[in-house]
């Protein structure tokens, strides 16, 4: 999506005194340059004024101090480099900011300071403060503990804040100041859809849009997006709504360039990476590239045999057996040729699913029975770990982090939601942390095997949950009244799906309460719900486009500058950014596509000027409203992922009974996926709906 014609306007309203620069006065320079919003064109104007001969001295020496910065922030992509001396935050957009930004006395002032009266301290403020908030927006030490960021977001403001009073018409300083830039809807609500459908339109637009302009503006040939090639490969998480729930071909292009990019480094060369890191940075190469791949490509035997090297070196060199008889990873910080076991280090944790996140779903699409009793005595130690008590947690509640060889709950000396500091990277690993991936994954050893040891777990929370859900006395932490409480946060998604799988009723009370807009409409027929849902989603993307593009710094945290940054201020934000909404109403899945995805259908169509909600899927049905708002009839394909073998009927018939019916396309299943070519009406709600009408032969 381009810039806002507004801002276009003013930017070229602004650099229009290079007719008469010589004529102006330094001071009117650095202001037009301050108020200028494209970044190249501001460096090129502050290059100009220092070559002017008759330049203060020391206001030159100020400038060719800033300028680096200037010139990284507008021209990094120009001169990116392949850096592997480390994992991520070392691409061309962060490289000058990582590690060398910290609040005033806390380390030497970077960029240097101009002198206070210098007229370009409003600049360098500009600068300065942005690149202290970016550092917070990243860096989850610094974004958990309030102390560093309140002293680093306070310090920003204040600088933001000079810098606003010197460019009053540059709308993105007061973005970051609390000040929504809009960023209106590009069509009008469509008076024959319904609100879900205008809603999503919206939302799935302007999603492809994002996405589609770090495309076009950001990422490089080798598949690089400029965070760094850890951080870059996080990209799809959030593209997932329309990376696998549509078919947009420069977007799957895009991913490609990536996943393959990545494998070409030379520490991935032996399949998985080289660099001894914790489990979060060290799945990242591998997780975040095979995965996508898997949905794109889900019959191409590379992407398999990659998937099946991280089933190798997890039996053969990550876990083995404890103390307690269990099998168990030995730690969090390992590579594909060492495992950290020093006693700070060695844990399991809730986050070690991520690991094999791409095997997982191999073993969820071929039924492999050598993963099965891989993953399957795995899991064991964390049904053992949830049912008993130890080092003060309650027995049901299952921890984040057991302790190798020991297999005892977290870390001695520390409480067992808290086994490490807050400010500190591994406090990424206290509880609850990743919970949902492992609930998850027990869902999907449940599911594979009908073992109902799997479930335990979720039944044990899911029952503590219930029992303390109308609490409302304070609870000690670590008490099983205060755990019960904090289970809203990763609960909701695990038993959505089993509720669909199962069609189980024993924990719709609480689906009711915790799960998102999309499950509610799903069990109960709750279109306010969905509704809402969808809504808070669009609002999210209708202001501060910058945010999501051109400001952005951190390759890994596209949708999170809402969330880390503006809800700190004591400003109104907007809500944070929800593509899931969107990924569930189009394919159907209740919950996380990470692990254990039950995404149903694929539309094989670009993500405009359409909306998909799926209303119904099973083994043996399926149903979905679609909504064409083009005015010509749209033909497409439906890609059916979790129908059984057999004979099935699909039609298409609209929302509204009319007089004439099409005749149903009768198709067959003899495989994991089948597609189907389909025909939508414009501007009219039609339904898509597929009946067994015999079961498989063979």
């Amino acid at each position: 999506m381009k810039r806002p014609a507004f801002a276009a306007l003013v930017s070229f309203a602004l650099t229009s005194f290079a007719l008469g620069a010589d004529s102006l006065t330094v001071a009117d320079l650095l202001r037009a340059a301050g108020n200028i919003a494209d970044e190249g064109e501001r460096f090129r104007r502050l290059r100009e004024l220092e070559a002017r001969p008759d330049l203060d001295a020391a206001l030159r020496a100020e400038l060719g101090r800033l300028l680096p910065v200037v010139d990284d922030w507008a021209n990094g992509k120009a001169r990116a480099t392949v850096d592997d001396s480390r994992a991520a935050e070392n691409g061309y957009l962060c490289r000058f900011i990582t590690g060398r930004v910290q609040p005033a006395g806390a380390a030497a002032v970077h960029p240097p300071e101009p002198a206070a009266d210098s007229p370009l301290h409003p600049l360098w403020a500009l600068y300065r403060g942005r690149m202290l908030l970016w550092r917070v927006i990243q860096s989850g030490p610094l974004l958990r503990v309030k102390e560093s960021r309140d002293q680093y977001y306070g310090e920003a403001r204040r600088l933001l804040q000079e810098a606003r009073r010197a460019f009053p018409e540059n709308r993105v300083i007061g973005m970051y100041l609390g000040q929504p830039i809009p960023w209106p809807a590009p069509h009008a609500p469509d008076s024959a859809a319904p609100e879900w459908a205008n809603l999503q339109r919206e939302g799935l637009e302007k999603l492809a849009a994002i996405i589609h302009w770090w495309i076009a503006e950001r990422q490089l040939p080798d598949g690089q997006f400029g965070g760094g090639w850890g951080d870059d490969v996080e990209m799809w998480r959030w593209w997932v709504p329309v990376l696998i729930g549509f078919e947009d071909p420069a977007i799957a292009a895009a991913q490609e360039r990536t996943s393959h990019g990545i494998f070409r480094r030379p520490h991935l060369r032996t399949g998985f990476t080289s660099r001894l890191t914790d489990v979060e940075h060290s799945n990242e190469d591998t997780t975040d590239t095979i995965l996508p791949m898997m949905h794109l490509r889900p019959d191409d035997p590379l992407w398999q045999q990659r998937a099946l090297r991280l089933a190798e070196l997890m039996r053969d060199r990550w876990t083995g057996r404890n103390r307690r008889g269990f099998l168990q990873f030995k730690s969090i910080y390992f590579s594909v040729d060492r495992v950290d076991e020093t006693p700070r280090r060695a844990f399991d944790t809730v986050y070690h699913p991520s690991i094999v996140q791409p095997t997982l779903l191999y073993w969820q699409r071929t039924g492999d029975r050598e993963l099965g009793t891989l993953f399957g005595e795995w899991l064991k130690v964390w049904i053992d770990a949830t049912a008993r008590a130890e080092n003060g947690k309650p027995a049901g509640v299952m921890p984040s982090a057991l302790a190798w060889p020991e297999g005892t709950v977290a870390a001695t000396g520390a409480p067992w939601w808290e086994p490490f500091p807050l400010n500190h990277n591994d406090a990424l690993y206290n509880w609850p942390g990743a919970s949902r991936l492992m609930t998850s994954t027990l869902l999907l050893a449940w599911h594979m095997t009908r073992d109902e040891q799997y479930l335990a777990p979720i039944h044990s929370m899911a029952a503590l949950a219930l029992a303390h859900r109308q609490a409302s006395a304070p609870a000690a932490p670590g008490s099983a009244a205060w755990s019960a409480r904090q289970m809203d946060s990763f609960l909701a998604d695990t038993l959505a799906k089993y509720r669909f799988l199962s069609g189980d009723t024993r924990y719709d009370e609480l689906l009711s309460a915790q799960a998102p807009g999309y499950v509610r409409f799903r069990l109960a027929g709750d279109t306010r719900a969905l509704v809402h849902s969808l809504r808070q989603n669009t609002e999210a993307f209708r202001s501060n486009w910058e945010a999501y593009t051109s400001e952005m710094r951190w390759t890994d945290r596209v949708m999170s500058f809402t969330g880390n940054y503006l809800r700190h201020l004591p400003e109104p934000a907007p809500p944070p950014p929800t593509p899931q909404i969107l990924y569930a109403c189009a394919t159907g899945d209740p919950g996380t596509p990470l692990v254990f995805p039950l995404n149903a259908v694929r539309w094989r169509t670009p993500p405009r000027e359409i909306a998909a909600l799926v209303t119904d899927s099973g083994p043996t049905s399926f149903t979905a409203e679609l909504f064409h708002f083009g005015t010509a009839p749209r033909k497409l394909a439906a890609e059916f992922l979790m129908l059984r073998p057999g004979e099935y009927d699909l039609s298409v018939t609209p929302a509204v009974p009319s007089a004439t019916s099409a005749h149903p396309t009768k198709f067959r299943v003899t495989g994991p996926r089948a597609e189907v070519a389909l025909e939508l009406p414009p501007r009219r709600l039609a339904v898509v709906q597929v009946r067994a009408t015999a079961p498989a032969t063979h």
